[in-house]
């Protein structure tokens, strides 16, 4: 009898490799598959491994944690770690998990595998299990965005040699606003940066409160850091990858330390406790911080910015509308900065004005490159950020907001598209909108009008190029044409006008 057994058993272990092995137990004849191995092993909470977000939404998480904070506030209370430590003393017997951001490895560590405390929770495994997953990837979430910022590589990558000159070359010194407007517009980098890092292995949309979570508290953390750079100067646009990566870094520094008031259980920025950011599972099967996805992610959207708010001091702006290749009677532009969308073609232009006394027909300027496009195009000292991008975001941004896309246009639709799930920008980068917002005149209607020297709206880049726009240009409408002109800030500039039978209107 015994030596049957042992033919049964050796019999199993020699199946063919393509077969499921079935082991029998040598006290009572049962049999059963790995799986079942595993659970016998670890227990009950072996059969919920393997997580995904939505099993979160499923299994009614956010009501039952919410169920369990009001059942047990006293002992959170009386807790020195808070919530985690009272949930770890619940859960796992552990009062100590206190998954703080102190120097510790291993404060937020557990192994669910053979724990008595957990297997025996019976109809609560599943939800106890689920909370402390999220707890732990939430920490690890938080630890992988102060490795990311731990380094210098943002503001290496931002702290180019003289900003100003390479991307503005207009006559006059703007004013302190440009570099207000850049930096007034990191809140909204830091927020997507926060929801992007958060975003790793979910797609748009998922777990929306959560990502409203990450997108405000990282974006409020910035505010009080922006007013201690409001009295920098134009003149320091030399040095504003330097001030960006010092804000960002000094941001990100700020919000990191969520992490411990978030695990205590208290309000981050007087506003919502760690329920709100394991809401919707965001985290229950978070694989951790991307960092090199993020960093390139925060770069690019930082250097767009900077390079637009330099950009919209001077006479630059978009141009197109008609179909791509051209043909259509109203002029041919530069094939070397276009982007043909929807059967449309779109060309970045920049109104060179002449910068020395002439009697010449130069003194009306010429059509050229902005200042800096070859080095975007050539996509080296200032990777993440293409003429593409330039032309996409600006189109977007023109669709949204006219000429009226600001800082809090940029903040409202950020915020949108996170929790609606019809974007996801920190992974569209400088082609977001609102990165760059460039004037766009859509002239594509002209083709079929009588325009007075529509054959000349559109002009390759050249020495010789003097556009002519007898009219209403921008969509046939005197007004679009007018917040046009003043938006690419040519008010009382004559060069588009100069050869008009008659006044224009603008």
């Amino acid at each position: 009898m015994r030596f049957g057994l042992c033919v049964t058993v050796v019999a199993s272990c020699f199946l063919p490799s393509f077969s499921i092995p079935v082991i029998k137990s040598l006290t009572n004849g049962r049999s059963f598959f790995p799986g079942q191995l595993k659970e016998k092993r670890c227990g009950p909470v072996s059969g919920f491994y393997g997580q995904k977000q939505p099993d979160w939404d499923a299994n009614g998480m956010d009501g039952w944690l919410n169920t369990w904070w009001n059942n047990h506030t006293a002992d959170i209370s009386s807790n020195s770690m808070g919530f985690a430590g009272a949930f770890g003393q619940w859960a796992i017997g552990n009062p100590d998990w206190s998954c703080r951001d102190d120097g510790s490895s291993s404060d937020c560590d557990f192994d669910p595998c053979d724990s008595r405390v957990l297997n025996d929770k019976g109809n609560d495994i599943r939800q106890a299990y689920y909370t402390m997953e999220s707890v732990n990837r939430l920490h690890s979430y938080f630890t992988g965005l102060g490795q990311a910022f731990e380094v210098a590589s943002i503001g290496a990558a931002l702290s180019k040699d003289s900003w100003a000159t390479v991307f503005y070359k207009d006559k006059d010194v703007k004013s302190v606003t440009v570099l207000k407007e850049i930096i007034n517009a990191i809140t909204t980098v830091i927020g997507i940066g926060s929801a992007f890092a958060g975003l790793a292995g979910a797609g748009a949309g998922a777990a929306a409160g959560a990502l409203n979570s990450l997108f405000t508290g990282a974006a409020a953390v910035a505010t009080p850091l922006i007013g201690q750079h409001q009295d920098d100067t134009f003149q320091k646009s030399a040095d504003l990858g330097g001030i960006l990566g010092k804000i960002v870094l000094e941001a990100m520094k700020s919000y990191i330390a969520a992490n411990n008031i978030l695990m205590h259980g208290d309000n981050f920025q007087s506003s919502s406790d760690i329920r709100s950011y394991l809401k919707g599972g965001l985290f229950l099967a978070f694989p951790g911080v991307d960092k090199v996805a993020l960093i390139d992610s925060m770069n690019a959207f930082l250097t767009g910015q900077a390079i637009n708010q330099l950009w919209r001091t001077q006479k630059i702006f978009i141009m197109g509308g008609g179909a791509c290749g051209d043909g259509q009677g109203i002029g041919s532009g530069p094939q070397d900065h276009v982007v043909c969308r929807d059967g449309k073609a779109w060309y970045l232009y920049y109104w060179q004005e002449n910068d020395v006394v002439s009697t010449t027909a130069h003194q009306w300027g010429w059509m050229a490159a902005p200042p800096g496009a070859d080095q975007l195009a050539a996509g080296t000292n200032y990777p993440g950020v293409t003429i593409e991008d330039v032309i996409n975001s600006s189109l977007d941004s023109y669709n949204v907001a006219r000429f009226s896309y600001n800082a809090d246009t940029a903040a409202s639709r950020a915020k949108d598209a996170l929790t609606n799930g019809w974007g996801n920008p920190g992974a569209a980068g400088a082609s977001w909108e609102g990165v760059f917002t460039i004037p766009v005149c859509d002239v594509g209607w002209a083709a079929g009008s009588t325009l007075q020297g529509k054959e000349f709206i559109l002009q390759p880049y050249d020495h010789d190029s003097r556009p002519m726009w007898c009219g209403p240009v921008c969509t046939g409408d005197m007004q679009t044409t007018k917040d046009f002109i003043a938006a690419t800030n040519m008010n009382n500039f004559d060069s588009p006008k100069h050869l008009c039978d008659t006044p224009p209107g603008y």
